[in-house]
This record gives structure tokens, C-alpha cells and sequence, in this order.
């Protein structure tokens, strides 16, 4: 028996954006390819923050760099799957967000992928470390896992 942890489940997830799946995503070997998770991860997280009513790509403050990041993977998928990301808020810090993300096939209970990645949020002009808007830490904290 391996040491590898299980892959999370449905309920582990506070939040859900659904992905869609491009014939681009494909590699040879005829499944997504490997850094195109990072690309779902991303999509989600600020997806969400935008839905949220937090994130303001052209202008807003703060705006948010990846710092760290990661992926398991557990099973494969491939064009023209519908996928799901799951989403939750692994630590909330004073500057920073830890986003937790696991991927679905739709309508499924156990993650094909799993993703982390920080965010380090910073002033937009100066790009230092500001801490979090009250506004976003409730919002935040509605994901925290």
C-alpha cells in the first residue's frame, strides 16, 4: 500500500466553478496536460473573487501574486470533458490567501486533481504587501476549509 493520500471529495469544497475543457488542452498522450491544471486553478480562484465582487482586473486594489504553488494528480481528463473546481481557503493570513483547489469531472465526488496556490495581495503602484480589506477576509473566510 502507497503513503499517497486519498483524493479529496465534494464536500471538502465550500465553492464551485465549472471549466470548460479546449481541444488546445490536450497534449499527445491524449489527456489535459499537466500545467494546463494551473491554468483551471487560476481561472477559478479569480473567477470567483470577480463574482464576489472583490477582484477588479483593470483597476482594482489590491491585486493579488502567486507566490507558491502545486498539483497532485489522480486520474486523467481529456477534451470535451466539463470539469469542476472546487475551492476553498487553505489559511487566511494578514497579506496573503492560501486557495485550495481540487478539479472534478462534473457531477463527480472525488477530485481528479488538486491544486494549491498563495496569493500574496499588494498595493497595485507599488506592488508591496498591504493587508487583506475587511470586505475580503468575510468573503474569505466563507471558503475557509
Amino acid at each position: 500500500m502507497s503513503g499517497r493520500e486519498p483524493p479529496a471529495r465534494r464536500p471538502d469544497y465550500a465553492a464551485f466553478e465549472r471549466i470548460e475543457t479546449r481541444w488546445a488542452d490536450n497534449d499527445v498522450y491524449g489527456h489535459i496536460n499537466n500545467v494546463t491544471y494551473y491554468a483551471y486553478f487560476d481561472t477559478a480562484v479569480n473567477r470567483w473573487l470577480v463574482k464576489a465582487g472583490l477582484l477588479d482586473i483593470a483597476a482594482g486594489d489590491p491585486i493579488g501574486l502567486v507566490v507558491e504553488t502545486g498539483c497532485r494528480y489522480h486520474a486523467p481528463a481529456a477534451f470535451p470533458d466539463r470539469l469542476e473546481a472546487g475551492i476553498r481557503v487553505g489559511r487566511l493570513g494578514n497579506s496573503s490567501v492560501r486557495y485550495e483547489i481540487a478539479i472534478f469531472h462534473e457531477g463527480g465526488e472525488e477530485a481528479i486533481a488538486e491544486g494549491h496556490f498563495t496569493h500574496v495581495y499588494v498595493d497595485r503602484k507599488t506592488r508591496r504587501p498591504v493587508s487583506l480589506p475587511d470586505s475580503w477576509r468575510k468573503a474569505l473566510e466563507k471558503l475557509a476549509g
